[in-house]
């Protein structure tokens, strides 16, 4: 069984804030979960408010517990709204169906994690999230 490293996941939040860098994104905020849920690393650049955190770990959390991007659980929320609440709720706020996380997997397709982030559009969250992921050889999903 494959696991998440520390130097991956560390490696992960550096691709992505660099890819945030070269797109001029604004200040983002980037969380990187194992396959458990549990943090593994996070970055929060200069000037990203204080939610980017709990932002980015929620969209996270959710992705890695449900086995699917943050954005499918946004189209799926969108059918099921009471469902997904009830999600939240239980989760004690840690559950954000929003788009801007990925898993990550491996070249077997075995979830070793998710990485989320938080600070610009949804699009540009997942976006570099993904960018993040490949750079370490990874595969987001």
């Amino acid at each position: 069984m494959n696991t998440l490293t520390c130097e991956q996941a560390l490696k992960i939040c550096q691709g992505a804030l660099s890819a945030a860098r070269s797109a001029q994104f604004k200040p983002m905020g980037v969380v990187v979960l194992d396959a458990s849920g549990q943090l593994m690393a996070f970055v929060r650049e200069d000037g990203a408010s204080m939610f980017r955190f709990d932002i980015a770990r929620g969209k996270a959390w959710g992705a890695v517990g449900m086995g699917s991007s943050s954005r499918a659980l946004a189209e799926r929320a969108k059918d099921n709204p009471n469902f997904f609440v009830a999600l939240a709720a239980t989760a004690e706020g840690k559950f954000l169906a929003q788009p801007g996380a990925v898993l990550i997997k491996d070249a077997s397709g075995q979830i070793l994690g998710a990485a989320g982030a938080s600070g610009g559009t949804g699009d540009e969250d997942e976006q570099i999230c993904v960018s993040g992921i490949q750079a370490v050889g990874l595969f987001a999903g």
